[in-house]
């Protein structure tokens, strides 16, 4: 059984405003309904313990599609968000793959966490796949290896684009612009002709979304790359 540990953030609202914010849940939920049967083990987290904020515009009607809709509604699931543990409780040696889901609030506790930098480095390093979508890709901006340079140099990789971000209209209030500080780390940055369009990009075993329409192909990539390992064990 494939071991799946995903990551949420517990960042409420944009810093130095009352706008709320959070977790994108249909980030979250496509990707754990791919794998949400008995082949895999998902442990879900967030950076504090405890409640995980939901972004209310990802629970707007225009943007509230049916899968989420039935999981918003699954009290067991959601008491999976209220009572996370915190990724400090998390052991990335035991894991296969690592996915880091996406909103706002990723912005604020995702880039400069410790715990999340050595759990990258440790899942990639044991052979596990890593895997972000969206504003999700901010875990990965920080994360060196062991000569110091940065995790995402060289990699083709994607994630929410700056013109994503005009658009939503949040350029004036996140902290910075994902796709340009990606591509100031060297990362080999790509994304769909038009916004709001799945798209994925995998490199080796890091596997990389750009938008809320974007995860179930990440977990179908994850899924492909699991089960190559697997395969090659078995050989």
């Amino acid at each position: 059984m494939k071991k799946i540990m995903i990551v949420n953030t517990s960042q409420n609202q944009f810093e130095g405003t009352q706008k709320p914010t959070g977790l994108w849940l249909g980030e979250l939920v496509h990707f754990y309904d791919y794998f949400n049967h008995d082949n895999y083990k998902i442990d879900i987290f967030n950076i504090n313990g405890g409640d995980t904020p939901i972004d209310p515009v990802s629970l707007n009607k225009l943007m509230l599609d049916r899968v989420t809709q039935q999981y918003y509604e699954d009290t067991q699931f959601m008491n999976l968000l209220k009572n996370a543990p915190s990724i400090t409780d998390a052991d990335p040696q035991k894991y296969d793959a690592i996915y880091f889901t996406g909103g706002h609030g990723v912005m604020y506790d995702f880039p400069d966490n410790a715990t999340i930098q050595n759990a990258v480095n440790e899942i990639y390093n044991h052979g596990g796949v890593v895997a972000a979508v969206c504003h999700g890709v901010t875990a990965l901006l920080n994360v060196k290896n062991e000569k110091g340079r940065f995790f995402v140099d060289r990699k083709q990789l994607t994630g929410f684009s700056n013109m994503e971000e005009v658009l939503a209209n949040r350029k004036k209030i996140v902290p910075f612009m994902l796709e340009s500080e990606l591509e100031k780390r060297g990362a080999k940055y790509s994304k769909s002709k038009l916004p709001f369009r799945p798209y994925i990009q995998i490199d080796e075993r890091l596997v990389t979304g750009q938008n809320p329409q974007s995860p179930k192909g990440v977990a179908q990539a994850v899924a492909e790359l699991l089960e190559q390992d697997e395969n090659t064990i078995k050989a």
